[in-house]
């Protein structure tokens, strides 16, 4: 009897460290436009598939973002960072640059060739570390990777430690890559881009999966001819990409043994909901319909691949939203909430008349990007004026235009993270401004800047692991779900 005791208690004992090891592999999912409404509106199509699994199997809530949300890259790097823009330094998918007064993407490194194209980025304008520089530290011979659809997202999910990473080039119909990881572009992608497989992909015609009465929002359009593109002509908004995806991480999985060792192994990876006519998260077409159930397909290919391979026992997989569009404009203009255009430039061309009748004809505004404007500090100091003093001003006169809730000097703004404003040091302007609900931000005539018209929209976050683990408890922001993933 007492012999019996001990074993079970060994048993138990086992079976707690197993339970509660790290897995071999994870698998972290980003999902351009995922939202927990549509994943619920279209779980009754699933019979199986990826998100069927993840629905009745993982662990589900949602996360909500502690910062302004515009609908681009700042929602990645605090989903892996566990930080803000004011700590991770990634505000906006561009920036103002004092030094030649333009425009540039944030990821933008002339100092890091591109692979297969002409694109310079890097994480160097990252500040803070991320999910995969936590793993390199906790594992330093972990195998890292990501794969995704847009060059910045997946970098931004390589962060600075990854093997590599790579994304669809889509002029060219191939992976392609940046130096600034020390494996360039992997083997696997190599062989992937010399296989033949985007052609074939690309040569598709994508069509309806269902006829268009079964589909729950099919526009008047779509009712009556349905909708036909041929894939490479939309080819980073279409299904084949996130297959393109998977087929390449399943591919690193299987050449780099991903999973297969004790040393814990992680794929960082970028789909999309997003189709070519889509105007906002939500589901609006039949298209966008298909591109999930679609995604659902191929995910189950994903982890049933990953089952016989790996071991259902020994990885794990997180997927979360990432809200692109928002809801659209139309939208809440038929719920009597018209969405009106702030234009950065015009409000920065008239400062710069109301500065020149204060202190004369000069240039007195360098520029304008996001919530910044920027004052041409060098003649303000070679005028003796006081660059406070003018801060003061400009903010006033901000203040009397329509739409403007609220303008302060940038220091100030910083001081107190104006209303929840994405802003950084590295890129903050000398006077900010926070616009009014129902108020959209427009660089100039054509250029939206502010894509996400909710406000601190939330995004669902499934958690699957074929192991016993603790689960978080209560609600989520974004900045918890890099813990979830190294904190396990």
């Amino acid at each position: 009897m007492r012999k019996n005791r001990i074993y079970n208690t060994l048993i138990l004992s086992l079976l707690a460290v197993c339970s509660f090891a790290a897995p071999r592999l994870t698998v972290v999912a980003v999902v351009d436009g995922l939202t927990t409404e549509n994943l619920a509106m279209l779980r009754p199509y699933w019979q199986q598939g990826g998100l069927r699994t993840l629905s009745e199997e993982a662990f589900q809530t949602s996360v909500a973002f502690p910062h302004l949300v515009y609908g681009g890259n700042e929602t990645t790097a605090t989903l892996v960072t566990g930080e803000t823009p004011e700590r991770h330094g990634y505000t906006m998918d561009r920036y103002f640059s004092r030094r030649d007064r333009r425009i540039h993407t944030m990821l933008n490194d002339e100092q890091v060739h591109g692979i297969g194209t002409s694109l310079h980025v890097s994480p160097k304008a990252l500040l803070s570390r991320t999910i995969t520089d936590r793993m390199r530290i906790r594992y330093p011979e972990a195998k890292i990777y990501a794969v995704g659809i847009q060059p910045e997202t997946t970098v931004l999910l390589a962060g600075h430690a990854a093997n590599a990473c790579c994304w669809i080039d889509a002029a060219s119909r191939a992976w392609v890559a940046t130096a600034a990881y020390t494996e360039g572009l992997p083997s696997a992608a190599y062989d992937y881009n010399n296989g033949g497989r985007f052609e074939i992909l690309a040569s598709h015609q994508w069509t309806p999966r269902m006829d268009i009465p079964m589909y729950n929002h099919p526009t008047e359009q779509e009712r009556k001819k349905g909708f036909s593109y041929t894939v490479k002509e939309v080819l980073t908004k279409s299904p084949e990409a996130n297959t393109l995806v998977i087929e390449l991480a399943l591919a690193l999985q299987k050449d780099q043994k991903l999973g297969t060792d004790a040393t814990p192994d992680l794929l960082m990876l970028q789909f999309n909901t997003l189709s070519p006519q889509a105007q906002s998260d939500a589901i609006e077409s039949a298209e966008q319909e298909d591109m999930y159930l679609r995604l659902n397909q191929d995910l189950g290919y994903l982890m049933e691949q990953l089952d016989k391979r790996v071991g259902r026992a020994n990885y794990q997989i997180l997927v979360v939203g990432r809200p692109v569009l928002g809801t659209s404009a139309q939208t809440l203009s038929d719920l009597h909430m018209p969405v009106q255009q702030f234009n950065a430039d015009r409000a920065a061309a008239l400062t710069g008349t109301y500065l020149m009748a204060l202190y004369g004809h000069e240039r007195w505004v360098d520029g304008s990007y996001g919530q910044s404007l920027y004052l041409n500090r060098t003649l303000i100091e070679q005028k003796r004026l006081s660059l406070e003093t003018i801060q003061r001003q400009v903010a006033n006169f901000l203040m009397d235009f329509e739409g403007v809730q609220i303008a302060m000097p940038g220091h100030e703004a910083m001081q107190y993270q104006l209303l929840g404003t994405t802003l950084c040091k590295r890129h903050t302007g000398d006077v900010v401004f926070v616009l009014q609900p129902g108020w959209q931000l427009m660089q100039d005539e054509r250029h939206t800047i502010d894509r996400v018209i909710d406000d601190k929209p939330a995004v669902p976050l499934m958690l699957w692991s074929g192991t016993l683990r603790p689960m978080p408890q209560g609600k989520l922001t974004a900045t918890d779900v890099a813990d979830l993933i190294i904190d396990n």
